[in-house]
């Protein structure tokens, strides 16, 4: 109930709707009372009947055991049992409703959307976040997260509950978000900017405070590979100032994180390293263990590090910039691929600017077999082009220029 944000007269309502889809049961009652979902999260009540069982397995995605239940023991526990003719029907009926989800619902039904919707929904959507950590994006990606927020929208167009219709618009909005993302990670940006301004849409319809701070963060990196340093900076502004960044400290973090990038690349000293300091002072206080979107798994100490090295190294700080970057690989998950590339792309500018041209191009020999032989993010072919003007730059005639240009240049130009 925590994860989902239910209160317990909203859960009874999603289950009871649940139960009368099962049973083909008609009218607008409800039987399920919000102190029955009480007396479950008490105790007092440790084994529902089985239409609530099988309706709390669909909506949570869980079962029962998981959720806490126990079936009583029947040799000290004399209960009266359920008939048993009512009890078979009734799981004739859930095993019907559970073939028709798989092959599709007759012609001449249309089933209502409901938790279990949402929930394959949300664990496709959490499928591809964990793509995107380990390849970066790419038009697959693209691709399947628009299909997936066509499927959300087009759910809308079923009976539902009002908190259903909510959910599948903040689904919706999230699938768009993420293909707005891949766009950005590709550099493709004519179309991520259009992908933006729906996502925004749709998080506005679901009323969802946290899709709305996911596309401002995306909206800011968009606009620094534009070189719009001061939209990135209201974009950051804009992500602050939502309702989830003022109650999560671990997104006000994050959007602190992202306009101390835009003050570094407008110059602003004083006030990057101000942000940067506010976010970690609010990373600090972020419970680690509260319940989040996959989108956001990415962000903590590892990648403020991972920030931190990009502010540093932008205001002429190349020593902290290093020193940022390694701990940022110390502490980055092994699952964050495109992250750690990343990390290690931006460790080898470091050491670059600091003159150290062979430990800078031995270093960014790293980043290649991270992705697992995958065509590069266009971010990441991006950085790797910086990194290799500025070897150009600092040693235009040494032999380790050429080499890195005869090794690497297939790998880096593949898409």
């Amino acid at each position: 109930m925590e994860r989902e944000g239910w209160s317990a007269p909203a859960l009874a309502k999603e289950l009871d709707a649940v139960v009368r889809r099962l049973t083909q049961r008609a009218g607008p009652g409800r039987e399920l009372s919000e102190i029955t979902v009480h007396k479950w999260r008490s105790g007092e009540t440790s084994w529902p009947q089985e239409k609530y069982r099988i309706a709390l397995e669909q909506v949570s995605g869980l079962p029962v055991g998981v959720l806490g239940f126990a079936a009583p023991d029947r040799r000290k526990n004399r209960a009266p049992v359920e008939d048993p003719v009512r009890r078979r029907s009734f799981a004739v009926l859930a095993a019907g409703a559970a073939g028709a989800a798989v092959l599709g619902p007759p012609a001449s039904a249309v089933a209502g959307a409901g938790g279990g919707d949402v929930l394959r929904l949300r664990q496709q959507l959490d499928t591809l976040m964990a793509l995107d950590d380990s390849r970066g994006g790419h038009d697959a990606l693209e691709r399947a997260a628009l299909a997936g927020a066509r499927e959300a929208v087009a759910l809308q167009e079923k009976p539902a509950t009002q908190r259903t219709r909510q959910r599948l618009f903040s689904l919706a909005a999230d699938y768009t978000a993420t293909a707005a993302w891949s766009c950005v990670d590709a550099r493709a940006s004519a179309r991520a900017q259009p992908l933006h301004e729906r996502a925004l849409q749709l998080a506005g319809l679901a009323q969802d405070p946290v899709a709305t701070m996911r596309v401002w963060n995306s909206v800011a990196i968009l606009a620094h590979q534009r070189g719009a340093y001061a939209e990135a900076l209201a974009a950051g502004q804009a992500a602050r100032n939502t309702g989830a960044a003022r109650r999560d400290p671990l997104f006000a973090s994050l959007a602190h994180a992202r306009t101390a990038i835009a003050h570094a690349h407008l110059g602003d000293h004083r006030p990057a390293l101000r942000a940067l300091e506010s976010a970690q002072k609010t990373l600090a206080q972020a419970d680690p263990g509260r319940p989040r979107p996959s989108w956001v798994a990415f962000y903590g100490q590892a990648e403020l590090h991972a920030i931190t090295s990009i502010v540093h190294d932008r205001l002429g700080h190349s020593p902290a910039a290093e020193a940022a970057s390694h701990h940022a690989l110390a502490a980055l998950p092994e699952e964050f691929a495109r992250n750690r590339a990343f990390a290690t792309a931006r460790l080898a500018l470091a050491q670059l600017h600091q003159g150290d041209v062979d430990q800078a191009a031995a270093t960014t020999a790293g980043v290649f077999p991270l992705l697992g032989g995958a065509a590069l993010p266009g971010r990441l072919r991006t950085l790797l082009g910086d990194f290799y003007r500025g070897l150009i730059a600092t040693a235009p005639d040494a032999a380790v220029t050429r080499q890195w240009a005869d090794r690497y240049r297939t790998e880096w130009s593949r898409t």
